[in-house]
């Protein structure tokens, strides 16, 4: 598999994705069930995720897949693999806050080298080109042929005025703490892998997570921010956020532009 192989048909998927979301975002009404761990899912994770398994797998039959919805996948192990969260922002699909996305991403010897995050209520996708460069994509969203794109990258920040993003659904008391070593000019919330994007166009210099995710949450927004000159680094120790790992669960993290001067936890 290359890389020009590989952006066209996550890029694709993606869109083909969000559009079967959206369907079932603008219904009425829609189904939502209780997963083991507690989590909702709903019937947009569970079409979105069969859409895109089924495209990888055709396309890519001899790379690892490991998805959120499909338990199977969380046992297997790879040191290139690609991982899937259909629907990362379940919560706010649910409440139709809209800040919700689809990820895909391609993950070699333990780190984010490609993805793509698409949030189709918003209308914003944002990709690694094959140059490992992330852009936004500002066309008409054609599933046959990209359209036009603008590179992105990460803010020069000030660290007297540093503009915090956080999450919108799991933000709490340690979160807030955290933030309040640094000297903020304004804070924001936001859904889903949204806010890597965030961070990678220079909207947000900063973004902690002191709570659970998985790497299916991550890997796609942490590919993305790369591209654009950005970290993700542990909470504790701010070493180098990587995959792969048992069960496929995160530490705690802060993602960030390089030029935020990062405090301890």
């Amino acid at each position: 598999m290359t890389y020009d192989a590989l952006i066209p048909v996550i890029r694709r998927l993606a869109l083909e994705a969000g559009d079967t979301i959206m369907k079932i975002y603008e219904a009425d009404d829609f189904d939502v069930k209780v997963k083991s761990d507690a989590s909702p899912v709903t019937e947009a994770d569970e079409a979105a995720d069969a859409l895109i398994s089924a495209g990888l797998r055709a396309a890519f039959p001899d790379i690892l897949l490991v998805t959120e919805e499909q338990a199977a996948s969380h046992t297997q192990k790879g040191d290139t693999f690609l991982i899937v969260d259909p629907l990362d922002g379940t919560k706010e699909f649910i409440n139709r806050r809209g800040d919700f996305t689809v990820n895909i991403a391609l993950v070699e010897n333990g780190v984010p080298t490609r993805g793509v995050v698409y949030a189709p209520a918003r209308g914003r996708m944002f990709y690694t080109q094959t140059d490992g460069q992330t852009v936004e994509e500002t066309g008409a969203l054609d599933k046959a042929q990209a359209g036009a794109v603008t590179p992105i990258s990460v803010s020069e920040p000030d660290n007297s005025a540093l503009l915090v993003v956080a999450s919108k659904s799991h933000r709490d008391q340690a979160t807030d703490d955290y933030i309040n070593k640094y000297q903020v000019q304004d804070s924001k919330s936001a859904g889903s892998s949204l806010k890597f994007c965030l961070v990678a166009t220079g909207e947000a210099d900063i973004y902690p997570r002191v709570g659970r995710t998985m790497e299916w949450d991550t890997a796609a927004g942490h590919a993305v921010l790369a591209g654009a000159g950005g970290k993700v680094v542990r909470f504790d120790n701010h070493e180098p956020l990587t995959y792969g790992k048992d069960g496929y669960a995160n530490p705690f993290f802060i993602a960030y532009a390089p030029g935020v001067d990062l405090k301890e936890a």
